[in-house]
């Protein structure tokens, strides 16, 4: 499984201030707002361009311009609308859809209460969200994903475990995941360490 680990003066700073305890909610927002660019851009390096034809003011030019295959962006709520901004920002263009997961106290499994989602065939798919701990929420996001039309959909965190990369790799093999940083492991009540707690307990200081 290709696994990207954001490499950057700028990431390292960032991750450093969100795993700070002492980070107030609203420095902390800013800071998962910027390290979302910078997946933004790194998930989105391979996506397809296409020749235009300019004039500049002083000559024509070929440039080059993003294709015509809109981008598509799955936030697995909540936590996951804190990663939407930085694509929309990005990619004005680009659409959005929603995956509520919640745990099944029988099971202990991941299911959907809510689903909302563009047509996706065809188009560049992103599920988004902060933390790859045990993979559950990752993994039934993408089967949801995959059943709607995604081919070949790309998952950006911005913390991960081992645990998770290895769960997503085991149901989805060959899955291409962007993360800003892989953490060391899981504790036993499956928060990832060292990790910054709650991503969004501390996105919305709830």
């Amino acid at each position: 499984m290709p696994v990207h680990v954001l490499d950057h003066p700028l990431a390292a700073h960032i991750i450093t201030h969100l795993r700070d305890k002492t980070t107030k909610p609203a420095t902390f927002r800013t800071l998962a707002y910027q390290i979302g660019l910078l997946l933004a851009i790194e998930s989105t390096a391979d996506i397809e361009i296409e020749p235009k034809e300019i004039d500049t003011p002083l000559e024509r030019v070929t440039g080059r311009v993003l294709a015509h295959q809109p981008l598509i962006v799955v936030p697995i709520l909540r936590a996951g609308l804190g990663m939407v901004q930085p694509f929309t920002d990005l990619f004005p263009d680009v659409s959005v859809g929603y995956v509520g997961l919640e745990r099944d106290h029988e099971t202990a499994q991941p299911r959907s209460y809510y689903c909302k989602l563009p047509p996706l065939a065809g188009r560049h798919v992103f599920v988004v969200d902060p933390m790859l701990a045990t993979g559950g929420s990752a993994v039934e996001a993408i089967r949801v994903v995959k059943a709607q039309g995604a081919v070949n959909p790309t998952l950006v965190c911005i913390v991960s475990a081992p645990e998770g990369v290895a769960e997503v790799e085991k149901h989805h093999p060959g899955l291409t995941i962007h993360t800003a940083a892989l953490d060391r492991e899981l504790n036993s009540r499956r928060y990832i360490l060292p990790g910054l707690g709650d991503f969004g307990d501390r996105l919305y200081g709830t």
